[in-house]
């Protein structure tokens, strides 16, 4: 057998191992006193080196830990600009003007309000009456782009931009409707679901295109994605084998997603459905997509040949520059790389730990990978040395994997079919009610609570669903402080 192959093969076995360790810690009894609760092996550390010992509003906004002065202050300076409005085009403040023409939001800091998650609008009597502002509605039609990814609207592109500058139209309005859904755990306890409808009205530019594609999809936390863009690609492959060579419907797949900053194809990571490889690309898209600003990346404005208005609207760039500039831009990527997730809380709590074997038992940790250990990021100058070499317990596979029809979206996104979804990170899961103020999960916002979560899962979770609806109401209570307390 080739080095490769060997090496291929140790990895699968190695994921293998760890899934069969969580089995076997499922059968275990779990600890209902003091006296038989071991503490977590896995400890408080959950980004290694760079995690920060944080709570309240601004948990999710400290650098690593373990960063040098000289990154500190670049980590500053991209924060100014992460943070701080974009202003119309022409301004006096030359370094920030551009903003849309058509836009959602002045700043990424206004979806990802404290760097954290967003949430839907509020609603009275079942529907909304304020426009979503860190939820946006993606927009595709059949077919694939040059790079095999979705297909843009010919009228309004890739989302649906409900804000523009002076003589400008916004794109269109969008409200949402809420419909209850009922149902029972086992032991008679009901609850209640909420689920979306989107209404798109006050369209700008005529219709949508015929077989136009809707996905909505929130703003999450930002924490320590320098720290998943740094495991490497093997470990992801390796757990898409593991889950393959097990028995049951878990079969996660990666994504295969073309990065425009290192010109290939590579493993996709970010976005619901782990749709882009980098945090390079990440921002730089959301730059001009969300916030109307053009780069080296993306030049031009996301104006369609129908939108003249959009067209004629004054830009911030002069003498063929983009809006913001190269240095600015990889300031604002090395801050999000460098934004340090929060240490675990509650470790020894006996709930907690009962709960962390109630969810190996439900099998939840199958895709929700508790631990790696990094290596180098794929752009060296937009990150730091300081996140090499790090144990992490984010809990997630980063893979795709179908959550069933309640769930489904029905848009393909480059691998991605319309029921899958990646499985999202959980660390700082539990510190979004400080941060943000609210408990709202999902890819779009529907679920208000852990609970809720697991209960909107379907597809190839729907067995772990189905153990968690069997759960009496000390579990269901340990299992939530336990994913909490990550």
């Amino acid at each position: 057998m080739r080095p490769a192959a060997w090496a291929a093969a140790a990895l699968c076995v190695a994921a293998l191992t760890s899934v069969a360790a969580l089995q076997a810690a499922a059968q275990a009894p779990a600890p209902t006193s003091p006296t038989d609760a071991a503490p977590d092996p896995l400890g408080e550390k959950t980004g290694g080196a760079t995690t920060v010992w944080a709570t309240g509003q601004n948990a999710f906004s400290f650098p690593a830990a373990n960063l040098t002065d000289p990154e500190r202050t670049r980590f500053v300076i991209g924060n100014s600009f992460f943070k701080r409005n974009w202003v119309e085009a022409p301004a006096s403040t030359k370094a920030r003007d551009g903003l849309g023409p058509n836009f959602l939001a002045r700043s990424c800091g206004a979806c990802h309000l404290f760097d954290g998650r967003g949430e839907p609008p509020p609603w009275r009597r079942g529907i909304s009456d304020q426009e979503p502002l860190a939820l946006l509605l993606r927009l595709s039609v059949p077919g694939t782009d040059a790079h095999g990814g979705p297909q843009h609207d010919p009228v309004y592109g890739d989302q649906l931009n409900t804000a523009a500058v002076q003589g400008v139209k916004p794109e269109g309005r969008v409200r949402l409707r809420w419909q209850a859904i009922q149902g029972r755990f086992a032991d008679g306890t009901p609850y209640t679901l909420q689920k979306p409808e989107y209404i798109v009205d006050r369209l700008a530019y005529g219709p949508f295109a015929p077989g136009v594609m809707i996905s909505p999809r929130i703003a999450p936390q930002v924490i320590g994605v320098g720290l998943l863009e740094a495991i490497p690609e093997r470990e992801v492959l390796a757990n898409a084998e593991a889950q393959a060579a097990l028995p049951g419907p878990i079969k996660g797949q990666p994504n295969r997603v073309w990065d425009v900053f290192a010109q290939r194809e590579m493993l996709g990571r970010f976005g619901w459905k782990a749709n882009v490889a980098t945090v390079a690309h990440q921002t730089a898209g959301a730059f001009h997509g969300d916030i109307g600003i053009t780069s080296a990346q993306f030049p031009d404005e996301t104006c369609t040949p129908r939108q003249k208005d959009c067209l004629a609207a004054p830009k911030g760039s002069r003498n063929g520059q983009p809006e913001i500039d190269p240095k600015t831009l990889d300031e604002v990527v090395f801050y999000q790389a460098t934004l340090a997730p929060p240490a675990r809380r509650h470790i020894q709590d006996p709930q907690v730990l009962r709960g962390q074997r109630l969810f190996a038992q439900a099998q939840c940790a199958v895709c929700h990978r508790p631990t790696y250990t990094t290596a180098e990021g794929p752009f060296p100058r937009l990150t730091s040395r300081a996140l090499q070499g790090q144990t992490i317990h984010p809990y997630t596979d980063l893979l795709l994997h179908d959550m069933g029809e309640a769930l489904a979206d029905g848009r393909p996104d480059f691998l991605a079919n319309g029921r899958q979804w990646k499985t999202p990170p959980l660390w700082g899961i539990g510190l979004i009610k400080d941060v943000n103020g609210h408990t709202r999960l999902l890819h779009d916002g529907r679920a208000n609570g852990v609970l809720e979560a697991i209960l909107w899962h379907g597809g190839e979770a729907e067995d772990s669903k189905q153990q968690v609806l069997k759960f009496g109401e000390a579990d269901r209570r340990a299992l939530v402080k336990f994913v909490e307390s990550l």
